[in-house]
């Protein structure tokens, strides 16, 4: 995405935001129903993270709907696939704002959320989004990690390495690029000898930049990309460990079930990833009942992310509730203010300069090479 158009998504979304008309909206349910949209990657390469986000999101409205809604209002759940593509993205948003919703969940990939949270903010969509560049500040709140809160911990495990020659795969999406740059620059003022390799995303084999990256025998490759193309290079990485043995390690939006079913477990394993815990990782009364309700209800294990989109329909409709209404401004006021919601992800404190979580998790985690699971290494909280 050209700077020039993203530079314009912020400056109009943050008009949107300071003098808003469509924001200052109050809503009248039709027929007792509060609408709220879920958007993300429901089909495509990322279509395991989008279904997971999309179950956590069904569960939590079901949850709130069994125990009598919000406000009196049954919650009403409309979707849009994005396949984790901006230009789709925007369609999406110009297609869900048209069916005149209350509240967005989502988007999850960065470029996504660039080019249409200005579009859902215009037309008095309140956004709880899942995105992680910081480009998106104060474009609604997220209780998710953002950029400026997982590269702290991705540096400090590299330098816990003592590493003094670092290679980068990179996808240039917005996210993963972001991150790259960042270890890049954190790196670089340490002294250590960092080589910046691009990937394309669109690619199904990465052994010549593998090749690339080992050349120089670094002390570790770091891989900045989504799963799909993550496990690919874990693959080959692994068949390149025994001329140029090195350490690998896998940037947050790789932690997927499905980046281990893609690549392995022998080279999942042989890989430390930075992420999240796991739902059954968080170990908290909310985490356990999510855990067993998902499988009960999906008849499927949950994935990393789902049980944050859980949280932000809890997030939005406790704004909602303190606001005591569907007034957009009032809100949004509210949801800036969250302090210490219980959450099954932890506690929720949102920034109110920023819409940031201030006490989000970060993990370190390593891949079990027996069972194929996420085991959490050390848990940060930001």
């Amino acid at each position: 995405m050209h700077r020039r158009f993203m530079t314009l998504c912020v400056v109009v979304a943050i008009a949107a935001i300071a003098v808003p008309i469509a924001a200052a909206r109050s809503l009248t349910p039709r027929a007792g129903t509060l609408t709220l949209a879920f958007e993300g990657p429901l089909t495509g390469g990322q279509a395991a993270n989008g279904q997971d986000m999309l179950r956590g999101t069904k569960l939590a409205i079901a949850e709130i709907n069994k125990a009598g809604g919000v406000l009196g209002m049954q919650i009403k759940l409309i979707t849009g696939n994005d396949k984790a593509t901006a230009s789709i993205g925007v369609t999406v948003a110009e297609n869900l704002v048209k069916q005149k919703p209350f509240g967005l969940i989502g988007p999850y990939n960065s470029s996504v959320g660039l080019a249409n949270l200005p579009i859902y903010i215009a037309g008095g969509v309140f956004p709880v989004q899942l995105t992680s560049t910081d480009d998106t500040k104060k474009l609604g709140i997220t209780v998710q990690p953002k950029n400026s809160q997982i590269s702290p911990v991705e540096v400090q495990w590299m330098t816990e390495q003592k590493v003094g020659k670092v290679s980068i795969l990179f996808d240039p999406d917005t996210y993963t690029k972001g991150m790259a740059d960042r270890m890049f620059a954190a790196l670089n003022k340490k002294g250590v000898l960092v080589t910046k390799i691009a990937i394309d995303p669109k690619s199904k084999d990465y052994s010549a930049q593998v090749a690339q990256a080992v050349t120089n025998n670094p002390d570790v490759v770091y891989v900045s990309t989504y799963y799909p193309q993550g496990a690919i290079i874990a693959k080959n990485l692994l068949d390149a460990q025994a001329s140029h043995p090195t350490k690998c390690f896998m940037g947050l939006a790789n932690q997927d079930a499905a980046f281990v079913k893609a690549a392995g477990i022998p080279a999942a394993s042989a890989c430390t990833f930075s992420g999240v815990p796991t739902p059954s990782q968080f170990g908290n009364t909310k985490s356990t009942a999510y855990v067993k309700n998902y499988a009960k209800k999906f008849n499927t294990n949950p994935g990393p992310w789902g049980i944050f989109t859980y949280d932000s329909v809890y997030t939005m409709v406790s704004a909602i509730r303190r606001a005591g209404s569907l007034n957009y401004h009032a809100v949004s006021k509210q949801a800036f203010r969250i302090t210490n919601l219980s959450g099954a992800t932890g506690r929720i404190t949102i920034d109110p300069k920023t819409g940031y979580r201030s006490n989000v998790p970060v993990a370190i985690l390593d891949v079990d090479a027996t069972t194929g699971k996420f085991e959490l290494t050390k848990l940060y909280t930001k």
